[in-house]
């Protein structure tokens, strides 16, 4: 192995590690409520020296990230995404005047509606959300609703995240009677992401079959001059919220992408921004072992070698942070899954994140994170609290309750990865509360950045993600070449072969799938005779109508 891809310091993996080890890596700041051990990971005893030159220049590209230096040479574009709970450190007095305004925007907005100050066409009140995005414009939201929402929020939120006909259907039969009830906020930065806009498209539909118009019901967090800021303005949407070119999505949670929604909710929102001000106040020292982001930076370095030769297990033992190795999937993977480091050269970099929760999947995949392939390093996530005060406190067995048993099923499970040489970090924090979720974001987020920089990567752009649309976008062409083409053969039924020529692709392939989607929905047109004894492939096609 080439000497640059080597682990500084590593060490091997020993039977029992000693106090003194977890002592002496152990990172508490008991103003935040945040502890952080990554004592089990591998690192040998001269890694931290070996690193702090390239964990300072990461920190130092860090501090120039936040003071407006561009972050995608590519396409001139700042990342501002650490302005947003410090508006103080914006380069320009306008930008910080911009997030100000919005988030009393914010604010105000919620509080009109809870109020009824701002209704639906016909219910007395708005009593639901419907959130229609998809990426950061929705895991972020999901999350943060999922982690701290209660039945008595102030209004119940649903999410449209997909282009799936089937699951749009499911969250309007969840809302049911109160469609007209219900408050949608649609995001999409340009207005053309397709899930977003196909998902807005369906909910007016809704809206139109109980005599209701969308724009009455509807507000719009984008960009501005975007497809679907001029839609939301011909439509008399509600309100239009403003998303910045220097926020990506998957950064966005703490913008009016997330805000807006957890406001409605009843969220707070500022108890959120204040925790993740607060951490990132914590995460610029330049102390490695009082700084958290840096140290997990590291712990990911050492545990992957630096090019992802590990995957994270992320779990939380705490119902309500199911959905965070979701949100982390996407913040970690596509900032770090890159093709090509900032040279230009072939690195592949990338950490897949993959987890659940604790300690239910202790009964799912724990046994091959045991016994198993040695191919991750885990993230415990401990809630010391285990429930609200008020709850009151129940013994299952003598002297030892439910949350006992949690907290005894997450060390037994750390000490079992550790005795069969498996590494581990494990993150804890007091309680899931306002404050500790804009903590646990902006964590993350700093760590991500830090790590980035450790292997010479953009962290900040996603060409893998815009492929993926293009090539899609191909695929639609491509069908409705196909749809044309058994048009114009005038009722005669094609074979999979005369239907590509005359499609004018050699693409058979994908024309056997758009062709097997099509067929398999009867209401799309498009009839599929398989002769007797025929395979698949020997189907011939056309137009039912």
């Amino acid at each position: 192995m080439d000497q640059d891809r080597r682990t500084p310091g590593r060490g091997p993996a020993p039977a029992v590690l000693p106090f003194d080890r977890f002592r002496d890596h152990l990172f508490h700041d008991p103003s935040l409520g945040l502890w952080l051990d990554v004592s089990r990971i591998r690192f040998g005893s001269d890694f931290f020296t070996t690193m702090e030159p390239r964990i300072q220049a990461a920190l130092a590209e860090m501090a120039a990230l936040e003071g407006g230096s561009i972050a995608n040479p590519d396409e001139g574009r700042r990342v501002g995404h650490y302005w947003l709970r410090a508006p103080e450190l914006a380069p320009e007095a306008a930008l910080r005047a911009a997030i100000e305004e919005t988030n009393a925007r914010i604010l105000s907005f919620a509080a009109d509606v809870h109020a009824a100050r701002v209704r639906p066409e016909r219910a007395a009140r708005f009593s639901r959300v419907l959130v229609v995005g998809i990426g950061g414009s929705a895991l972020g939201p999901q999350f943060v609703a999922s982690a701290l929402g209660t039945p008595a929020d102030r209004m119940q939120i649903h999410f449209f995240d997909n282009t799936d006909p089937d699951g749009i259907d499911r969250t309007l039969d969840a809302i049911g009677d109160d469609l007209g009830a219900t408050l949608a906020v649609i995001i999409s930065k340009s207005g053309g992401t397709k899930e977003t806009r196909n998902g807005m498209l369906e909910l007016e539909a809704a809206y139109r079959r109980l005599g209701l118009s969308l724009g009455a019901h509807a507000v719009a967090v984008t960009g501005e001059g975007s497809e679907l800021d001029r839609y939301a303005t011909k439509h008399g949407f509600l309100a239009r919220f403003p998303m910045w070119d220097w926020v990506g999505g998957r950064t966005s949670e703490l913008s009016a992408v997330g805000l807006l929604p957890a406001a409605l909710q009843g969220l707070s929102i500022v108890e959120m921004l204040q925790g993740a001000r607060e951490t990132d106040e914590v995460t610029r020292s330049k102390e490695v072992l009082r700084n958290p982001a840096a140290l997990l930076a590291l712990a990911w370095y050492s545990a992957t070698g630096g090019v992802g030769r590990k995957d994270m297990v992320l779990l939380p033992y705490k119902d309500r942070l199911e959905l965070f190795s979701r949100y982390l999937q996407q913040l970690v993977m596509e900032s770090l899954g890159k093709r090509l480091d900032r040279q230009g050269k072939e690195v592949f970099q990338g950490i897949a994140v993959y987890g659940n929760k604790g300690s239910t999947d202790q009964h799912a995949y724990v046994q091959q994170l045991r016994d198993g392939l040695d191919n991750f390093f885990v993230t415990f996530i401990e809630v010391l609290r285990d429930r609200a005060p008020s709850r009151g406190v129940l013994e299952v067995d003598p002297g030892v309750t439910t949350g006992d048993y949690l907290d005894g099923f997450l060390q037994g499970t750390r000490k079992a990865l550790t005795e069969s040489g498996r590494e581990s970090i494990t993150l804890t924090i007091d309680t899931v509360d306002a404050r500790a979720v804009g903590m646990l974001i902006a964590l993350y987020e700093r760590a991500v950045g830090l790590y980035a920089s450790l292997v010479g990567i953009n962290a900040y752009h996603q060409p893998g993600v815009e492929a993926g649309k293009k090539a899609a976008q191909e695929v639609l062409d491509l069908q409705a070449k196909v749809l044309a083409a058994l048009g114009a053969s005038a009722g005669r039924a094609l074979s999979l072969a005369e239907v590509a020529k005359a499609a004018g692709t050699d693409d058979v392939e994908t024309v056997f799938w758009i062709l097997r989607h099509l067929a398999a929905n009867p209401e799309r047109g498009v009839a599929r005779e398989v002769p007797q004894g025929g395979s698949p492939f020997d189907a011939i096609y056309r137009l039912a109508r």
